[in-house]
Parts: C-alpha cells; sequence; structure tokens
C-alpha cells in the first residue's frame, strides 16, 4: 500500500503567484513540489470539493511530474475513501472538524495531520485549543515546524486542558502528536557554481554595484508589524559602514503589504543608514525570488514580531551559501548556529502580564491582528550593538564569510532540502499508519449517542417537537397526488423537487408506488426491507418516504 497522504487542496495554501505572498504560501509552494518529486507513492491524491478545483491541482503539479504518476481525486463529500492514502494532509492546524467528520464513520480508518505556521492569532490559537476536546487519536499529527512552536502548542494545550478540569472536573486527554518536522527548501532551484557567479554579476550590474563593495540582503515582506522592524537594522548598518569604512548597499527583496509604511520605509533608511546605499526590489517577481541570493554577501534579518515562527528566508540565504544575521527569535533560533553559520542577535521581551491588555483588546476586537502585532513588536528590542558587531566581523573578513556559508549551505542540504524533508513527511504518516492498527481508541463511539454531541442528528435532538415517529409498523398507501401528471409538476417545481440529491432514485420511488398501488398497502418495514442494505441507504429512505408523505403522494396509516 501507498504511503502518502492526500491533499487537502485549496490554491490558497499552495501558490506564490499571488499578489500577497505570505511565507506560507512558499512553504505550501515548496511541500506540493517536493511530494510530486520525492514522494515514493504510487499515486498523488488530492482532496478537493469540486472537479474545478482538483483540475487546477493536476495543472499545478503538471510542470513537477517528472514520472508518470496516477493523480486520484477524492471528494471532500467522501471522506471514507480517504482510507485509500490513509492520511489526510491539510496546510494548517485546523485539525478538530476532520476528525469530528471521521468519527461518524470510523475512527480508524486515516490519520489527520496538519502543520503550524503562524500560530499567534486568534483564529490558530482556537483551532489549538480544540484539540483538547475534539476526538484526535494518537494516530493523528500536528508538525511543529520548530522545538518554539511545539514549545508554544504544549503551552496552549495545557493551559486549555487545565481550565477545563478547573470547569468540569476533568482533565481531557491530550493525544495528537507533536513531531518536530522543519519546512524546507529546493537546493537545487537556486544557481550554482559558474551560473550562480553570473547571477550575481547581472544582478550587481542591473542594480549598479560594484564587484568588491558590501551587499546585504534581506528578503520578505517589508512590515513593521508583520515581519520586522527595519530601523535597527539600518542603525547597525550605519554604525557598521562608519566602522568599517566599507561601501555597503542594502538590498531589501519583499513587497510593502501597506501602503502607508512605504514612505516610512524610505525616509527612516534615509535618516538612520544615510552612509549605506538602499535599494527595494520586488520580492514577488520569481526571477529575483531564486537570483537576488546571488548578489549578496550577507543575509540579515532582524524579526521581532510574534507571527514568526520558523523563519524560511534564513534558510533560503543559507542554501545559497550566505552567512545569516538574524535575531535570536523563535525558530531562527535551530536554524542558524551561532558563530557557525553566522549569528543570532539577542533579543528582549517584556515580563508575562505586561502585554495582557493588548491580548485582551485583540480577543475583543477592538485591536485586529496588524495592529496587535505592532504594538508586541515595538515592545520587542534587538540588540543593536551586537549586531553591529557581527556586521563588521563578515564586512572586513572575506574568509569568515566564506567559511560561515559554505557551513550553511551543507547544513541546508543535510536537514533543510525539501527531498530530506518529504522523507521525514513519509517517515511520520508510515508511523501513523502502524499505530492506527494496535493504540487503543480514544472515546469510542457509543451506540445510541451521537458522533459529535454538538452535530447530532436534528430529528434525535429535536424529537419531542414531533406528533409522532415513522416506524416499520406502519402501513403505506396511495394519495391524491399519487398520478403521473401531478408527480411531473412536482419534480419540475424547484422547491418541491429540492432536495433530491439527498433522497433515493426517482426510479426506486416509482418501483415503490406501483409496489404499493399493486398490493393495496405495504408497510414501511417491508420497503425498507427491500430497498435498505446499509445505514445511508436506510436513511434516504426514510427520509423519502416522509417526502412522499409531505405532499399526499402517499398516506400512513397509524
Amino acid at each position: 500500500m501507498d504511503t502518502t497522504a492526500a491533499v487537502f487542496y485549496n490554491k490558497d495554501g499552495y501558490d506564490t503567484r499571488g499578489q500577497r505572498l505570505l511565507g506560507r504560501h512558499s512553504a505550501g509552494e515548496g511541500f506540493l513540489k517536493s511530494l510530486v518529486q520525492h514522494g515514493t507513492a504510487d499515486s498523488l491524491y488530492c482532496w478537493a470539493d469540486s472537479e474545478t478545483t482538483f483540475k487546477e491541482f493536476c495543472s499545478r503539479i503538471q510542470p513537477w511530474l517528472q514520472q508518470p504518476r496516477k493523480v486520484r481525486w477524492i471528494q471532500t463529500d467522501r471522506p471514507d475513501l480517504l482510507s485509500q492514502p490513509g492520511t489526510i494532509y491539510r496546510p494548517d492546524p485546523a485539525l478538530a472538524d476532520m476528525v469530528w467528520s471521521r468519527r461518524f464513520l470510523d475512527q480508524r480508518a486515516y490519520s489527520v495531520c496538519g502543520v503550524t505556521h503562524t500560530i499567534a492569532t486568534k483564529f490558530v490559537m482556537e483551532a489549538i485549543g480544540d484539540l483538547v476536546t475534539a476526538p484526535v487519536q494518537p494516530w493523528d499529527a500536528l508538525i511543529c515546524t520548530s522545538a518554539a512552536v511545539k514549545t508554544t502548542v504544549e503551552r496552549v494545550l495545557t493551559g486549555w486542558g487545565e481550565y477545563l478540569a478547573q470547569r468540569t472536573g476533568g482533565k481531557p486527554e491530550i493525544l495528537v502528536k507533536l513531531p518536530i518536522i522543519p519546512l524546507g527548501v529546493d537546493c537545487s532551484a537556486f544557481p550554482q557554481g559558474v551560473e550562480a557567479l553570473n547571477a550575481r554579476h547581472q544582478q550587481r550590474q542591473e542594480l549598479g554595484i560594484s564587484p568588491d563593495d558590501i551587499v546585504v540582503l534581506f528578503v520578505g515582506r517589508l512590515t513593521f508589524s508583520a515581519k520586522a522592524h527595519p530601523v535597527p537594522m539600518y542603525i547597525a548598518l550605519e554604525r557598521a559602514a562608519q566602522l568599517t569604512k566599507a561601501k555597503i548597499h542594502l538590498i531589501q527583496a519583499g513587497w510593502i503589504e501597506d501602503p502607508r509604511e512605504e514612505p516610512d520605509f524610505k525616509t527612516s533608511a534615509q535618516v538612520f543608514c544615510p552612509s549605506v546605499n538602499t535599494i527595494f526590489v520586488d520580492g514577488r517577481n520569481p526571477e529575483i525570488r531564486v537570483n537576488i541570493w546571488s548578489a549578496a554577501d550577507v543575509f540579515i534579518s532582524l524579526s521581532d514580531n510574534i507571527q514568526e515562527t520558523f523563519g524560511l528566508t534564513p534558510i533560503e540565504a543559507m542554501a545559497n551559501g550566505l552567512p545569516a544575521i538574524v535575531s535570536d527569535w523563535n525558530g531562527y533560533k535551530e536554524s542558524v548556529r551561532h558563530e557557525i553559520d553566522g549569528f543570532r542577535i539577542p533579543t528582549l521581551i517584556p515580563p508575562p502580564e505586561s502585554c495582557l491588555d493588548l491580548a485582551i483588546n485583540y480577543l475583543d476586537g477592538s485591536l485586529n491582528w496588524p495592529t496587535y502585532m505592532g504594538h508586541t513588536s515595538l515592545a520587542t528590542a534587538v540588540d543593536i550593538d551586537a549586531c553591529t558587531r557581527a556586521l563588521c566581523k563578515l564586512i572586513a573578513d572575506s574568509e569568515l564569510r566564506k567559511r560561515m556559508g559554505e557551513n550553511a549551505r551543507q547544513r541546508v542540504r543535510e536537514l533543510y532540502d525539501w527531498k530530506v524533508v518529504i522523507a521525514t513527511y513519509e517517515d511520520l504518516w508510515r508511523e501513523l499508519a502502524e499505530i492506527r492498527l494496535t493504540a487503543p481508541e480514544s472515546a469510542p463511539v457509543k451506540a445510541g449517542m451521537p458522533p459529535y454531541p454538538l452535530g447530532d442528528d436534528p430529528f434525535r435532538v429535536l424529537g419531542h417537537y414531533s406528533t409522532r415517529t415513522l416506524s416499520n409498523e406502519m402501513m403505506l398507501s396511495l394519495g391524491a397526488i399519487a398520478t403521473p401528471e401531478l408527480l411531473k409538476e412536482l419534480r419540475t417545481i424547484w422547491f418541491t423537487n429540492f432536495g433530491q440529491d439527498k433522497r433515493i432514485s426517482v426510479k426506486i420511488q416509482m418501483e415503490i408506488l406501483e409496489i404499493i398501488k399493486q398490493k393495496g398497502a405495504v408497510s414501511v418495514g417491508e420497503i425498507v426491507d427491500r430497498y435498505a442494505k446499509n445505514q445511508q441507504e436506510l436513511a434516504y429512505l426514510y427520509r423519502t418516504l416522509l417526502y412522499l408523505v409531505k405532499f399526499d403522494i402517499l398516506v400512513i396509516s397509524y
């Protein structure tokens, strides 16, 4: 059997071609491309809501298919078919709805696997909290892209569990696996050797940069609130320029999300690093995203915000042989080794309770997400002196740049190349499949009880509304509307034919009417025995019989 996962596909999760390019888009595209190119399964599975979306998936992966592979569509209304791949993968942490849906089928049928990106939003925090009460199993997993992320997720789950214990008297059991698997990069996508040298020459020539000048590169969204406040970087660069007397260029390759910030970026650069030539390029351009690394000598990213979790751009820089100067912050702590691949710059935050009012204001809607991030960013300090010292060391020592860059390139090849990462994904999916066979099932469904108490059959929860409930002992006979002409009219009028896809076929309906016509009266049980071979057919049949009674096609005798 294939060891793989069906990809829960929506364009936004896997496409870098939009105007609003985010880290999760790059990560999603990289994952999908790698799964297609390096996955070992014979088939690729797409979990999509429509044939149109499936065709879009096929078109998206076509350029990456290096060998013939079967591409199979699993419709979102057929979760039972997920047993074929064995796992459903979605590019976010919102697992709760999917495990509740699975509970209506068979909790061992397949595994549900998600991944974290930004985790500080209200949506994501609530999605993580939902895992405490949702029927997750030991064979489900939420992939954490860094140890920093895993620590946060564990704190949220523990805190929410303790609250529920206090509230209800019973402490929930948290079973979801939390493996640490980093995001990856395609090392082969970047220029190498002579190609890299040619790209370096071309990029510098186009930007008016001399061969011996020093280029420091920042890649990412240009926004103070959601990525990195630029001014500490500007101040450190200016001090480094004054101390080293080097001709320094700062390339900021990204895009300005909020037009209000564009003049601030450019004005603050002139004010705080006047000795540095600042260059802005559109990092959404595919050619720039691939080649701009070759122009640089040093990469810098002083992330200072709570939306960052892993940090893909330092990995891309390292794959291109660049030493990285990064803030000592979340996932950066794990990817860049201090004084080996680059330098990690100390960060400082206020003690707990200092920003509780901001959290309350974000929860009650008086602060939106960007503003909330902006406030926390301004309360996070990056050591400018330490950054200056790191810049001076790298600017002054080309051999140090080369040595750290090669260390970085080797580290990425060993740990972060998508070929390596996707193999780790497949190992995880294989492990989850093994666990499904043997591990005890948490909260098995009880006979006569709803699989999801907040989404039960409405006619069980609200059964007391009606006078009677249909039973197999009741007798069916033809009503006054059971004529060919009137039946045709019922099927023609939209609101009397509504919902036919959720009833038994018209062909079987006519067969039932013919049987009743011949016999005069037939019990519900007799019709059930003849036409309901499983629970789904039984449900459709009962609903159809009540539909026919509703419009006096059939009459019930009690």
